[in-house]
């Protein structure tokens, strides 16, 4: 057994993570934020000038992401010249084969290859239709809301819910003139309820096991936090879209290529694994393709190509990312963010804040909450230690904080994917991300008003 697999294996099973361990070992800098400095004052300030200084249309699509995230990474590479290239790229190939960020990339094809196929099937339309023709459809991007939390907090994971009914968005547009960026944010905003919430969830099980609390007793605590955020945000939908138009015509739909799509939702309740969700529903719809006549048994393989080369971009950007975050660690950017939350800690509640913007500024760094609250859950531990704040309330403000900024990131995986569905930007969609910044509302009241008592973990 490799020595260095049973340290980190050890410390997870303790509660902390083995980049702690690292972190402990690495010089504060703030100079290492530097990539991403460079890539915020690029995407969005290139996007604001063409747009509204020259007044391009659409200005913010001459600036593809991509190609500002690997001049962020050139620049990362640049820095710290302790390192030659060959000890940095061993940085960043550590930083890709971590685990979320292969699931991820893994999910975003297998996402592709089911969005392919389901669309080539005519099941995004007839799902659609079958939706308006029971609702009215003035409530249908609140329902579209109501269906991403149901769908998030069953699978677990926030990009599968958006992988998933990022099409169905799309459609639903299309058919009710609703615009298109409200209808793929409603399916965000459910999606980070659910990623916030989930029992199943990476990021949950991250933050309870850094905390030394129990799944339950968070959820109770968390689901308390942002209910009313929660609540609130169907509210607004259901008031952007109530003078609608209420008269839209349901065009003629099959229950059978709705089949994959239901499948694909009762399996999500079902807590049924993404990947295998995500398996049935390509297969099941080829077969209603094939079956309907929608395209011929030779296109099955085509029609999941088109699908999954559609996610290329995202997944690569996924992988730059990745790069970009492992660097920044490694040169002591997220040592320098750690200390100086540390040290502006004065109060319990001050304290409570602290550790909120703690795992912020982290997610900003790496935009990626699941690492954000690994990398900040043991000073977080020691925080609510030295100022008697109860496990539970730590694990629930570690994990409402890393989903509030992960869900506004315009570089942020959910938001990408979801701008790559919709073909919008994903600065289009930030501002409609209610849930979002009503849930960050939410917590700083709880913060500012409910102390809480002292209690243990255990």
């Amino acid at each position: 057994i490799d020595p260095s697999v049973w340290f980190n294996t050890l410390l997870y099973e303790r509660g902390r993570s083995p980049m702690d361990a690292n972190q402990r070992s690495v010089k504060s800098n703030p100079a290492a934020l530097l990539p991403i400095g460079v890539f915020l004052v690029l995407y969005l300030g290139c996007g604001l000038l063409f747009e509204y200084g020259l007044k391009i249309e659409q200005g913010f699509y001459q600036t593809p992401a991509i190609v500002i995230f690997l001049i962020a990474l050139a620049v990362a590479c640049f820095q710290n010249r302790k390192l030659d290239f060959n000890a940095k790229m061993k940085v960043m190939a550590a930083g890709v084969a971590d685990e979320n960020i292969l699931t991820m990339c893994l999910v975003f094809l297998a996402a592709g290859a089911f969005s392919g196929a389901v669309s080539a099937a005519g099941g995004a339309d007839s799902t659609v239709f079958l939706f308006l023709d029971s609702l009215p459809s003035q409530f249908a991007v609140a329902g579209l809301f109501l269906i991403s939390c149901f769908v998030s907090v069953s699978m677990g994971t926030s990009v599968g819910t958006i992988s998933a009914l990022a099409p169905f968005a799309v459609s639903m547009s299309k058919a009710t003139g609703f615009e298109l960026v409200l209808c793929i944010a409603a399916v965000a905003c459910g999606a980070m309820f659910g990623d916030n919430l989930s029992m199943i969830s990476d990021t949950t099980i991250a933050a309870v096991r850094t905390q030394g609390c129990e799944m339950k007793d968070k959820f109770r605590m968390n689901f308390l936090i942002v209910l009313p955020a929660a609540v609130i945000t169907l509210l607004i939908f259901v008031a952007l879209t109530l003078g609608g138009s209420g008269q839209v015509e349901v065009e003629a739909y099959s229950v059978w290529k709705v089949l994959p799509y239901l499948v694909v939702l009762a399996g999500a309740l079902a807590g049924v694994n993404v990947f295998v969700i995500l398996i049935i529903g390509t297969v099941l719809s080829l077969i209603v393709g094939v079956a309907s006549g929608a395209f011929a048994w030779t296109q099955i393989f085509a029609v999941m190509g088109t699908g999954v080369t559609s996610m290329y971009d995202i997944t690569v950007i996924s992988i730059i990312v990745a790069c970009i975050g492992a660097l920044v660690k490694e040169y002591g950017g997220i040592q320098w963010l750690i200390d100086f939350i540390h040290r502006r800690v004065g109060s319990k509640k001050g304290a409570q804040l602290g550790i909120a913007g703690l795992v912020a500024a982290v997610d900003v760094a790496t935009a990626n909450n699941t690492v954000a609250i690994v990398m900040s859950g043991s000073i977080a531990k020691e925080i609510s230690e030295e100022y008697g704040i109860d496990p539970r309330r730590t694990a629930s403000l570690l994990d409402i904080f890393a989903s509030v900024i992960q869900g506004i990131l315009p570089y942020g995986a959910q938001l990408l994917y979801a701008a790559a569905g919709a073909g919008v930007t994903a600065l289009e969609i930030v501002p409609y991300m209610f849930y979002c910044y009503l849930m960050a509302a939410c917590a700083i009241i709880f913060i500012l008003f409910f102390s809480g008592r002292t209690k243990s973990a255990g």
